[in-house]
């Protein structure tokens, strides 16, 4: 294509942490163009938002289903190539329903639904499109991460027998020590976030990361979900017994009220005849624990990588990568595929973007966790995509 794919976003307005996250990252290649969106469920909100970033007024929505009616109506050469929805949980699967119908490519935040259900439904709509769905799951966008995925491919680590997969973050623990209390947000309303705030928010990502990096699913799980600040309706703390299809064990730590941790997601992967270790804080380093000799330190951007740890490394060695280029893998990902479906090419069979059926394990990952634990943390067996 020699052109710029040209985005549509969703959400994202004033104020938004994650969409300006999302316009950064799309950006970063040169290869995406942000022409057009809907930046809030306000009207005017939305139309300042525009304005901040530029657009064309004429391109800036009050409503995501004027945007996709009134961008499919546009000329080829001028109409966006593919949306990407960073709304609120309750919101994604309705605004990616609009565009998928409208003949649009779709790049949306997690998780991918309300409920398992929407999730399913969600499928149907992608595989009925014939679009390039992709979720934006950041942290398999790492170099290093798809490094720990290619040992465990290679069989590197032989069979394995154990995951440990934790994301403590700290930043709510202040409702308890003094701080201040208000320390809420839409994550805790249960009619917007779903049947779970941690687990859904930072749980749902461990899941996923032990998932893309050993290719094992989940069959059952073993829960129990804490509450530790008053008045709270959902869960800001969690912990869960897994077991793997083919025999694999783990343990899933999630929690929001682990002082002093920032933003700590780690994974420890064991096989027989080797380990893995990866932390999202130190995201350059991989450690690879051998049984007879000494813990090996790989580091990002070096030669010694495989090919496509090294395709999605921007910089040389000694010069950090992190948050913001691992969701830029992800758009880059996402973007070839695109480009090649508006070429008229067949979408990737193996796709290097988590997808719609990421989406599904996810929402099932969640609504298991959620019932194991009001059952009394008894095991539950974990649907499957």
């Amino acid at each position: 294509m020699n052109r710029k794919l040209r985005m549509g976003m969703v959400g994202g307005g004033r104020g938004a942490f994650i969409g300006s996250v999302h316009r950064m990252a799309a950006a970063l290649d040169g290869r995406i163009e942000l022409v057009a969106g809907c930046f809030s469920a306000d009207p005017e909100k939305s139309r300042l938002s525009g304005a901040d970033l530029l657009l064309d007024p004429a391109r800036v929505y009050g409503t995501f289903q004027e945007m996709a009616k009134r961008e499919a109506a546009l000329p080829a050469d001028r109409r966006i190539d593919f949306v990407s929805i960073v709304t609120r949980n309750n919101t994604h699967v309705a605004v990616a329903k609009a565009f998928l119908e409208a003949g649009f490519h779709v790049i949306c935040d997690k998780p991918v639904a309300f409920t398992l259900a929407e999730a399913r439904k969600l499928k149907s709509m992608v595989q009925k499109s014939g679009k390039v769905f992709a979720l934006t799951h950041n942290y398999t966008g790492y170099p290093m991460v798809k490094e720990a995925r290619e040992w465990v491919r290679s069989g590197k680590l032989g069979k394995l027998m154990k995951v440990v997969v934790e994301y403590p973050q700290g930043y709510a623990i202040t409702a308890l020590a003094g701080g201040d209390g208000r320390i809420s947000n839409w994550r805790m309303d249960p009619s917007v976030a779903g049947v779970s705030n941690c687990m859904a928010d930072i749980g749902s990502h461990a899941a996923n990361l032990a998932r893309f990096i050993t290719g094992l699913e989940i069959d059952q799980l073993c829960a129990d979900l804490n509450t530790f600040i008053p008045g709270r309706p959902l869960d800001d703390d969690g912990t869960c017994l897994l077991r793997f299809k083919g025999g694999a064990r783990g343990l899933l730590f999630a929690s929001q009220v682990s002082s002093g941790d920032e933003n700590n997601l780690s994974i420890r992967v064991w096989g027989t005849k080797g380990g893995l270790e990866w932390h999202q804080e130190y995201p350059d380093d991989l450690v690879w624990k051998s049984v007879n000799a000494p813990q090996e330190v790989h580091r990002r951007g070096n030669s010694y990588l495989s090919p496509i740890a090294q395709k999605y490394s921007r910089t040389p060695f000694g010069h950090p990568e992190a948050f913001i280029e691992a969701f830029a893998n992800v758009y880059r990902a996402a973007g070839e595929a695109i480009a090649g479906a508006q070429a008229g090419k067949a979408l990737p069979k193996d796709p290097d973007y988590p997808t719609i059926d990421a989406g599904i394990e996810g929402m099932a990952f969640i609504e298991s966790v959620v019932k194991s634990s009001k059952a009394g943390a008894k095991w539950v067996k974990v649907p499957q995509v």
